[in-house]
C-alpha cells in the first residue's frame, strides 16, 4: 500500500514539474522574430543612383515595422549589373530573414533570355514588393550629333554601362540587335553616377538610366542633357514627344518581343529575399515593407530626395515573372537573339 502510494506521489510531482516547467518552443514562438537581430539590405549598385537611394530609405525606416524593430543596414554590392547581388541572396544568404536585396529589374528575366552568369531561380526568390516602377530613357548629350532615333541607322552612338544583366546594358542592345540601330556599348561601370561622369567627360555620348535619375540631373535641368528614347509601349505623360522602344516595332513578331522584353519596366525595382523562408518570417519581411511604403514620413522623405512611391505587390512580382515565363517560345528566342 505504501509502495503504490508512493508511486503515486511520483506521478503527482512528475505531473506538477512539467506543468510548471517553461515550454521552451513556445516561448520562441512568442519572442519577435526579428529581436536583437540586424537586417542587411544588399544594394546590388554602387552609391549615388536612384536604387541606392531607395534602398538606403528603406534602410532607415523598415525597422520600425519588423517584430523586434531590428536595425537595418544598407551594404553595397555593385558588380554585373546587380547579378552579383542576386546570386548571393539566392545562394548563400540565410533564409532567417536577416539578408533581403535589391536588385534590377531585369535580373529576374536573365535566365530565361539565356545569361548563365545568373545562378537562381527567379520563379523561387522571395518577392517582397518595389517601391516604384519607373521608366528607362536613353539620356544623352544634347551636343551629341544625334537629332533622333532613326539616325542611329547610320550614325553610331557610344553609350556607358554597367554590366549584362542591367537596363544600361539590354536596352542599347535589344536596339542594336533587334533594329539593327548603331550602338557601341561600353560596359563595367558600378552604377549610374559613374555612367553619368563618363558622359559628362566625354567618353561616352550617352547612356540608359530611370526617368527619375535622369530628372534630378543638374545636367538634365539646365539642358546640356536630354532624352531620346523612352523605354515603353505607349508615351509616359512626362515625356509625350519623346519616342518610345514599343514606336519601333515593326510588325506583330517585333512588338511582341518588345512586350517581353519590357515586362522587366513593370517589375519597377525589386526588393527579395532568399528562397525557401518559412511563411512566418517571409510574410513579416513583405508586410513590414508594404507598411514602410504606406508610411507618411517615408512618402515625405522620399518626396525630398526626388523619388515617387507607387508601391508595387509581391503578389504582382511573383505573378509578373511566372507569365513571362510562359511566353511563345519563338519570341522568348527572338529577344535572347536581340541581347547578345
Amino acid at each position: 500500500m505504501r509502495a503504490k502510494l508512493r508511486s503515486v506521489l511520483r506521478g503527482l510531482a512528475f505531473a506538477a514539474a512539467a506543468i510548471g516547467a517553461p515550454n521552451v518552443s513556445l516561448a520562441q514562438q512568442s519572442e519577435p522574430l526579428f529581436r536583437g537581430k540586424t537586417v542587411t539590405i544588399i544594394i546590388g549598385y554602387s552609391v549615388g543612383g536612384s536604387d541606392d537611394l531607395w534602398a538606403r530609405l528603406v534602410s532607415r525606416h523598415m525597422g520600425r515595422f519588423l517584430p523586434g524593430n531590428p536595425n537595418v543596414v544598407p551594404q553595397n554590392m555593385p558588380g554585373a549589373g546587380s547579378l552579383v547581388a542576386a546570386n548571393q541572396i539566392y545562394n548563400t544568404a540565410p533564409k532567417d530573414g536577416t539578408i533581403i536585396g535589391l536588385v534590377n529589374r531585369g535580373v529576374p528575366f536573365e535566365p530565361l533570355l539565356g545569361n548563365t552568369s545568373a545562378q537562381f531561380d527567379p520563379l523561387k526568390f522571395t518577392y517582397l514588393g518595389s517601391p516604384d516602377r519607373d521608366v528607362i530613357v536613353g539620356y544623352i548629350r544634347s551636343d551629341a550629333p544625334l537629332k533622333n532615333v532613326s539616325e542611329l541607322r547610320t550614325q553610331e552612338l557610344i553609350v556607358a554601362a554597367t554590366g549584362t544583366g542591367a537596363d544600361s546594358f539590354t536596352y542599347p542592345n535589344v536596339l542594336k540587335n533587334l533594329f539593327n540601330l548603331k550602338l557601341r556599348i561600353v560596359s563595367g561601370y558600378p552604377g549610374s553616377r559613374d555612367m553619368n561622369l563618363a558622359v559628362e567627360r566625354n567618353e561616352v555620348h550617352a547612356t540608359f538610366i530611370s526617368y527619375d535619375t535622369a530628372a534630378r540631373e543638374p545636367n538634365f535641368l539646365n539642358g546640356s542633357r536630354k532624352i531620346f528614347l523612352q523605354g515603353t509601349m505607349t508615351p509616359d505623360p512626362r515625356m509625350k514627344d519623346v519616342p518610345t522602344l514599343g514606336g519601333l516595332a515593326q510588325g506583330e513578331t517585333e512588338k511582341q518581343a518588345i512586350e517581353l522584353f519590357l515586362a522587366r519596366a513593370n517589375m519597377g525595382r525589386p526588393f527579395v529575399a532568399p528562397p525557401g523562408m518559412t511563411p512566418e518570417r517571409a510574410g513579416a519581411l513583405r508586410d513590414a515593407f508594404k507598411a514602410t511604403m504606406a508610411d507618411p514620413v517615408v512618402n515625405e522623405e522620399a518626396r525630398k530626395q526626388g523619388l515617387n512611391v507607387n508601391f508595387v505587390s509581391p503578389e504582382e512580382l511573383t505573378e509578373l515573372v511566372a507569365r513571362s515565363y510562359k511566353a511563345d517560345p519563338k519570341i522568348i528566342a527572338l529577344v535572347r537573339q536581340s541581347l547578345r
